[in-house]
């Protein structure tokens, strides 16, 4: 009998420290901020020999509208269409070393919500970090790199200031 009872309790101390300790999980877990990664192309940019003839180019034969730092898309977001975004085509010179380290001669950038947690997940998943994040009015900005050495560049836009540079253009 006694062994029947050192059971049942022992059974029950088990179920109820699982059971808070699953609990305890769970709560961590829903405190976690979840961190959406991509929600967007925030730019295309590529290098070329002559950055100011391809733009002329691109705007006498496809109809681009074009400015000094290349040309600016802009659309409704899909989540919320009362909200504007901005895709950016921007030529580089091929002497460029904003794509650094990456020897690439393209680099995409993606639009981002909550820069700072994303990139504290990167981390915490091994991804090569090539800078520090750069905050400035129309938005925060950090480079990586993928698995091939592709540069990547992260944007977590303030599309209501972007908005007002002429053509929605920062560079």
């Amino acid at each position: 009998m006694k062994k029947i009872i050192v059971l049942s309790v022992v059974f029950a101390a088990s179920f109820t420290m699982g059971y808070a300790f699953n609990n305890f999980i769970s709560k961590r877990n829903q405190n976690k901020e979840h961190v959406r990664k991509v929600t967007g192309i925030g730019g295309i940019f590529f290098k070329c020999k002559n950055p100011a003839k391809l733009r002329d180019w691109y705007k006498d034969h496809l109809g681009l509208v074009t400015n000094q730092y290349g040309s600016t898309f802009e659309w409704r977001q899909a989540l919320d269409s009362t909200k504007k975004g901005f895709t950016e085509w921007a030529p580089f010179k091929d002497s460029t070393k904003y794509f650094e380290p990456s020897k690439k001669d393209f680099m995409i950038n993606y639009r981002v919500e909550n820069l700072v947690g994303l990139v504290a997940e990167l981390k915490e998943e091994g991804v090569t970090i090539t800078d520090t994040i750069q905050t400035y009015d129309y938005g925060k900005f950090v480079h990586i790199l993928d698995i091939e050495g592709n540069g990547i560049e992260l944007w977590e836009p303030n599309d209501i200031v972007y908005a007002k540079f002429p053509g929605g253009t920062t560079k």
